[in-house]
């Protein structure tokens, strides 16, 4: 029984943790402008939107205001004319079913 260790190998690709930590801030500082372009874009939406609200605002209340309206003639009195159309002529109720109209159901049909 051996329980000595095979000798570890030697890692062969060089590890430059300066060049590591230097690709990893300027990817930090990358991102840090992403978000903060992210935010400065929302922030102008946003104060444009209020801009666009504000003015729409501003017009509908321009047009709502309220105005006078022309006063009716009342010197020239109204006279209703006749009217040119043949009257209605009133029709009698139908209060007869006509058979194709009727509930048709088994029991109905085993009576007859």
């Amino acid at each position: 029984m051996c329980l000595i260790k095979p000798p570890v190998k030697k890692n062969t690709i060089p590890i430059d943790l300066k060049l590591r930590a230097v690709e990893r801030a300027r990817f930090a500082h990358q991102v840090a402008e992403k978000r903060r372009l992210i935010k400065q874009y929302k922030m102008e939406r946003e104060r444009q939107q209020k801009l666009e609200e504000e003015e729409e605002i501003k017009r509908l209340r321009k047009e709502l205001i309220p105005k006078a309206q022309l006063m009716p003639y009342f010197d020239r009195p109204f006279v209703p004319r006749r009217s040119e159309k043949q009257p209605t002529v009133p029709r009698e109720p139908k209060f007869c079913i006509p058979r194709h109209k009727t509930i048709k159901c088994c029991r109905c049909h085993a009576m007859t």
